[in-house]
């Protein structure tokens, strides 16, 4: 069987796992304390181009999201995100379950239009009955968005001046970041997302850790006691350095970057192949995640050699399917598919 279902398949890249095991006998100070996760938060403050900030370390994405929502809004406030974004969809009620909305603007392409940003907000302050209503209290899109598709620098900044304008802060979700930030049509770099969101993370599960997400926040100390509000999500991980050795490794000579570029590379093959053999995509993703409309009757003939994802029904015959490359698809893997379709 081949696999395409994610791109969390795989256990972690060959460096990683050296590293594990030559520090599995260390002793280390906990909950991120030691010395390792010291190393990885100068590490990537430099990568960000920031002189001051700060790194916490977590396990995964919902945990990330749930923890970082809930300690930027006060407890009548909700998150504004396209109806499309993971928090909406994909994370069974996590952010709800929490004690705050989801408050959704429709997408386009997977992501928020500024205008239409504006536009809400606009309205909502506009209207004298909203101290009945829950307050946008801020604003969640992730890069790249759910559909693989890409926030542009000028979109990026449009949507934090809005924000700064209404006084809420913008959050991004970097669970895939380093397959946005090495996609061919991408104009956004680390430091140009650091210096225009007030808060992000950058994806390990997803791109070569074994799991973990570091929380960069540029602004030191506009999240008081953030530490504490980990420990009460239950989101601390004792052994710190876990996490710590994993992000020291993947921000040491570009190696994250240089693993992020393969999934593109995989995907954008795999994409040559679907259109040479006249299939139709969904939608235009450039990074990791490419979306194909293929008729149920296919799908049934080639799950018995390929495993991929169910993304929605698009007719009564066909259905959208999602095929996902990694840091570590093969091409051998890429050719194999090729000779089943």
């Amino acid at each position: 069987m081949l696999y395409f279902d994610c791109d969390y398949m795989e256990g972690c890249c060959s460096e990683i796992l050296k590293r594990l095991a030559e520090i599995n006998m260390e002793k280390n100070r906990g909950y991120g304390t030691d010395r390792y996760c010291k190393s990885a938060e100068e590490k990537i403050l430099k990568a960000c181009g920031l002189s001051e900030g700060e790194v916490y370390f977590m396990t995964g994405g919902t945990q990330t999201n749930s923890t970082v929502i809930s300690a930027l809004l006060k407890n009548y406030e909700g998150v504004v995100a396209a109806d499309s974004g993971h928090i909406n969809t994909h994370e069974a009620g996590a952010i709800e379950n929490s004690g705050h909305k989801v408050m959704t603007i429709k997408n386009k392409d997977g992501k928020i239009a500024g205008e239409d940003l504006e536009n809400y907000l606009k309205n909502f302050f506009s209207d004298e009955n909203n101290e009945h209503m829950v307050y946008p209290g801020m604003v969640y899109i992730s890069f790249p968005t759910e559909y693989g598709t890409l926030y542009s620098a000028g979109e990026l900044s449009e949507i934090h001046n809005i924000c700064i304008e209404y006084g809420i802060p913008l959050y991004v979700d970097g669970a895939r970041l380093g397959y946005g930030i090495m996609a061919e049509e991408n104009d956004v770099t680390l430091e140009y997302l650091a210096h225009n969101c007030d808060i992000f993370y950058i994806g390990g599960t997803k791109v070569g850790a074994m799991f973990g997400e570091a929380v960069v926040i540029p602004n030191k100390g506009s999240i008081p006691h953030f530490f504490t509000m980990i420990k009460q999500k239950g989101a601390l991980l004792a052994k710190g350095w876990l996490l710590g050795v994993q992000f020291d490794t993947l921000f040491t000579d570009d190696l994250y970057f240089k693993i992020a570029e393969n999934a593109i590379l995989r995907a954008n093959e795999i994409k040559r192949i679907f259109a040479e053999k006249g299939y139709r995509f969904y939608i235009n993703s450039p990074t990791n995640q490419i979306f194909i409309i293929m008729e149920d009757e296919k799908i049934r003939e080639l799950k018995n050699n390929v495993s991929f994802g169910f993304w929605e029904k698009y007719d009564e015959r066909s259905t959208v399917v999602r095929f996902a490359t990694s840091w570590a698809t093969a091409k051998e893997d890429v050719e194999k598919l090729e000779k089943f379709l």
